[in-house]
């Protein structure tokens, strides 16, 4: 088995960000909003504010109802101090999603989902930074499983857009076993634990877990030396706070050419 681990990766990224905060005047800000109830998020809420910390960028949390959401973002975007928006996903309000993230100004849409962002998702980013730094290209018959805002569909779009020839399924396709298990790499991210059984995957394969937190990969893969796997936790979660944190070091960047250029 190939494991592929994110944590070390992920560290160095961060001693590199470290170093280019420290030249940075201003520093940048991030500003996350989330809805009252999401306790889904406080374990990604608390290491991006770890990561914040570490590096030395303020993070800073916004608790919000759904009547304040919009207004809350549009106040951020006109903070010259706010270098980032996040919106912290799910909403309490799920109809209200897509509205938030097109509220958020796209040279600040760090998270990369608005409409008009200027940044790559962070998902899709971080799982290509981990493939990268591994040395695995993304070739042969790719599938991408769960066709979500957060990751199944950026991911696949990216992909497509560089020539990869992309299968894109979700929970609902009727075989699962049968749209995988020709597959040379499987991308499954669609919050379901367990999904991916061990018979759905051929010897070989690389399989990429992007999605729920308690891991949608059957634990009978780990056992298998043949494959090119992500660990849960461990392998995409960290690179995926490292890469939001670069696209808000490219944001700052970006405000301070402007101003520079008064």
């Amino acid at each position: 088995m190939k494991l592929l681990d994110g944590r070390d990766i992920a560290q160095y990224i961060k001693e590199r960000h470290r170093a280019q905060v420290s030249v940075m005047d201003p520093r940048p800000r991030m500003a996350i909003i989330r809805s009252e109830h999401n306790v889904a998020g406080d374990k990604y809420l608390k290491m991006k504010r770890a990561y914040g910390k570490d590096i030395g960028v303020d993070v800073d949390f916004y608790v919000e109802k759904p009547a304040t959401m919009v207004e809350r973002i549009h106040k951020l975007n006109r903070d010259k101090n706010v270098t980032g928006i996040l919106i912290q996903l799910p909403l309490e309000d799920a109809s209200q999603t897509a509205a938030a993230l097109a509220a958020v100004a796209p040279e600040k849409d760090v998270d990369g989902l608005g409409p008009d962002t200027k940044f790559e998702p962070g998902t899709v980013k971080a799982s290509l930074w981990l493939l990268a730094a591994y040395n695995v290209p993304v070739q042969g018959k790719v599938v991408i499983v769960g066709q979500g805002r957060l990751v199944g569909k950026p991911l696949a779009d990216r992909l497509e857009a560089s020539g990869v020839d992309v299968h894109r399924i979700d929970i609902r396709t009727k075989d699962l076993k049968a749209a995988l298990q020709d597959a040379d790499m499987i991308f499954t991210g669609t919050g379901k634990p367990g999904l991916i059984k061990s018979d759905m995957v051929k010897d070989g394969a690389v399989v990429v877990d992007t999605g729920s937190p308690r891991g949608e990969l059957e634990p009978s893969l780990y056992e298998r030396k043949d494959l090119t796997i992500t660990p849960n936790p461990g392998g995409v979660g960290p690179m995926t706070v490292a890469s939001l944190f670069d696209n808000l070091l490219i944001a700052q960047e970006a405000a301070n050419r402007k101003q520079n250029r008064g």
